[in-house]
């Protein structure tokens, strides 16, 4: 399965944390202009951002979460498998 790629929106240097959330702590930060895999997408934390609200993290990496509402997805819901 391919995992396709999604363009983080621009200006924003955004912030990848360990799990799907904001209490969880940052590992690294995307520098900007980045496009990001999405592996799966686990519900979350709200977090208000470019995109909107929701509470859907993106797994772009083992142990690398970032909020959905800076990954320009084109949807507002779901649009790969869940994390298990």
């Amino acid at each position: 399965m391919t995992v396709k790629r999604y363009p983080v929106a621009p200006g924003v240097r955004l912030n990848v944390r360990s799990g799907p959330g904001t209490q969880y702590g940052i590992v690294k930060v995307l520098p900007e202009g980045v496009s990001v895999p999405v592996n799966c997408q686990a519900p979350g934390t709200w977090v208000t951002g470019t995109y909107g609200t929701t509470n859907i993290w993106d797994n772009i990496g083992n142990g690398e979460y970032v909020s959905d509402a800076y990954v320009k997805t084109g949807s507002d819901g779901y649009v790969t498998v869940r994390c298990a």
